[in-house]
């Protein structure tokens, strides 16, 4: 009598599941290792007798990732239009397009013309002088703390650095500003008291020791009541070098935001340096900026330190293409009517409707986030739908991130852009039909 077959002795072997077509395929988007572990994944499965040894194909098909690395997109229904576990700004069109131009090898520090190496960032420099006129010149460095590393160790070190007492802030993560400071070996000099500084809180302990003031924008609290504080165009008066640390990256007013402080006003009021965030109201990738006086800036382009915070060449190509581009999104969100948004709720409510979802439409608020603008509340439109949804569309695909608030999951469409709101749609839709079974 014959002894029965180990099904495991069944499982087909690596080599020919992997001649698959689809996981040929699947090999040459994800790569090999991927593969391989979603393969001996399903093979694995089979010899506990969860899968027939004849699926194991079909089963490791089922296990690829969705893409070669492990962040997902998530579409940005919070209301917070800059949120900086989100990364912050989305790019626009024209900055992806210019990052997969320069995917590959780029003129990113040669002169095509003579053959010969060309300065670094060229065009970002000329795109960055352009859009602010009142800086003789900029660099761009790997993030708005890294900018002021730079000049806090180029212009400071073993100086001090006068700043107010209230503008010593914490910008998230445990993230200190004073810590920051003075690891470059520079010593700060506090003036003031956390609610009320003068322009003679300064002016007396100016010295010759003084590497330059800093002027920080509070950008993630305010300070209301009996207060003080000391303008740009005051503090240039004293004798010594003015740095701002703007934030938030506005290049240019805003009537939108009347309240947040931008590098043209701050260099026309006589800053020397102004540093700002690129991903955040510019609508760039992540990047420091740093404008100003054309001395000051060579002085921080030749310090080695500048070498180690250089951005790489996709930086360039997505912050240029964010400059002379069109609107961003995140100046879309920022601007868009709340007409404009009532109607794309009403277009997504009529859809939602269609398939029996429960939902309501409701006027609400939003914020601009990433330690910018703060106190600003921007009037919004949001569908709200049961409070049981919100972790199954966070686990969907795409996944989508809304708020509960009040035992409801608010989806904000000012955060969304509109070419999502049919992916919203979908997600929804997927979402109340895996509650209902």
């Amino acid at each position: 009598m014959l002894e029965p077959v180990d099904p495991r002795r069944l499982v087909p072997r690596t080599d020919d599941v992997l001649r698959d077509a689809r996981l040929v395929a699947a090999e040459a988007r994800l790569g090999r290792p991927a593969v391989k572990a979603a393969v001996a994944a399903a093979q694995e499965a089979a010899r506990r007798g969860e899968v027939e040894p004849q699926a194991v194909p079909d089963d490791a098909v089922r296990r690829l990732p969705p893409r070669p690395s492990s962040l997902t997109p998530v579409l940005n229904a919070t209301g917070v239009l800059l949120h900086t576990n989100l990364g912050r700004a989305a790019l626009s069109r024209a900055a992806i397009d210019a990052l997969v131009a320069a995917a590959g090898c780029t003129d990113v520090e040669l002169d095509l013309a003579t053959g010969r190496r060309a300065p670094r960032g060229r065009g970002l420099v000329g795109a960055l002088l352009t859009t602010v006129p009142a800086a003789a010149d900029a660099l761009v460095v790997t993030n708005n703390a890294a900018a002021l590393v730079l000049a806090a160790t180029a212009l400071a070190q073993g100086q001090e650095i006068v700043v107010s007492r209230g503008e010593l802030v914490e910008i998230g993560d445990g993230f200190r500003l004073p810590d920051l400071l003075e690891s470059t070996g520079a010593r700060l000099r506090e003036v003031g008291t956390t609610n009320r500084t003068t322009l003679a809180d300064y002016a007396d302990v100016i010295n010759d020791r003084t590497g330059f003031v800093l002027k920080v924008h509070p950008s993630n609290f305010v300070v209301t009541g009996f207060t003080a504080q000391v303008g740009i165009e005051e503090l240039a008066t004293l004798d010594v070098p003015v740095v701002s640390d703007t934030g938030s990256g506005l290049l240019q007013p805003d009537p939108t935001l009347p309240d947040e402080p931008d590098a043209t006003t701050h260099l026309r009021q006589g800053a020397a340096l102004v540093t700002a965030s690129a991903d955040k109201l510019l609508g760039g990738p992540q990047g420091g900026l740093l404008l100003g006086r054309a001395d000051i800036i060579a002085t921080l382009r030749r310090h080695p330190l500048a070498r180690a915070l250089r951005v790489d060449k996709l930086t360039i190509a997505a912050l240029e293409a964010t400059l002379r581009g069109p609107r961003t999104p995140t100046y879309e969100a920022l601007h868009v009517t709340v007409d404009n948004l009532r109607a794309r709720a009403a277009t997504l409510g009529k859809a939602l409707h269609d398939k029996g979802i429960e939902h309501e439409i409701v006027e609400t608020t939003a914020t601009v986030g990433g330690g910018g603008a703060p106190g600003i509340d921007l009037p919004s439109v949001a569908i709200a739908v049961a409070a049981d949804l919100a972790v199954r569309l966070r686990l969907g695909d795409p996944a989508v991130l809304g708020r509960v608030e009040r035992n409801r999951c608010l989806l904000d469409l000012r955060s969304l852009a509109p070419q999502d709101d049919d992916a919203l749609s979908s997600a929804l839709i997927a979402a109340h039909q895996s509650d209902a079974t």
